[in-house]
């Protein structure tokens, strides 16, 4: 018996190895406008979704100028490398182990919904989960709570546990009201992790998998 019934699993950067790639799409579509926008600032914008990015990383001026093409030179970008993108070790163990344990398992993802059915091909997650939602579901992407409530909702989840990788994961939770369990795969701080709201940080998916009947029975926080 666990507290939850339902997983909430954020998909770049935590199941699959994606959050610099996004943020050189990113790059070279600032600069196909005349931007030069370096790609640590990217970075840390990244797990938020392309409706938000533009005007976060460049300013609002920018997203109304430019967000449109941005945003599809961004795709167009991210498609000529997305054959790199593999998935993280650990990320079909835990889909296993949330499995077995009978929890309800839903991706959550603020990015591309092309994107993410390569991320469900890399790590085979079809026949492991029990939905998908995607921008395309909400009208407000990550740190908006919009994404994880329609989740839960989509499966009839009566308590839910987020896993993911950036902030924007951990105050979507927080503002949602769902415990948030951090890993370090997409490049945030365990430090960032636990400001934004993050219950406990992982160094990856096999120490979080290693620990998982811990995380899923409440225990107190593991910093």
């Amino acid at each position: 018996m666990t507290d939850f019934d339902t997983a909430v699993l954020d998909v770049d950067g935590t199941l699959v190895d994606s959050n610099y790639h996004h943020a050189r799409a990113w790059q070279r579509a600032f600069r196909e406008v005349g931007l030069a926008v370096p790609a640590w600032r990217i970075h840390r914008s990244i797990g938020m979704g392309g409706d938000r990015l533009v005007s976060a990383v460049a300013g609002e001026s920018v997203e109304h100028a430019h967000g449109d093409r941005l945003r599809a030179t961004w795709k167009r970008e991210l498609d000529a490398v997305i054959h790199e993108i593999a998935a993280l070790e650990g990320a079909t163990d835990l889909l296993d182990e949330l499995r077995h344990r009978g929890l309800k398992i839903v991706l959550a993802s603020s990015g591309d919904p092309d994107h993410l059915e390569h991320a469900l091909d890399v790590v085979d997650a079809r026949p492991r989960i029990d939905g998908v939602v995607s921008s395309k579901d909400v009208k407000a992407t990550k740190p908006s709570p919009d994404l994880l409530s329609v989740a839960v909702d989509s499966v009839t989840g009566a308590s839910a546990v987020v896993i993911g990788d950036t902030v924007w994961d951990a105050e979507a939770a927080r503002r949602a009201g769902l415990r948030a369990v951090g890993v370090l795969t997409g490049g945030f701080s365990r430090d960032e992790l636990l400001g934004a709201g993050a219950a406990e940080v992982y160094t990856g998916l096999p120490d979080l998998v290693e620990d998982l009947d811990v995380v899923l029975n409440g225990v107190p926080d593991k910093n």
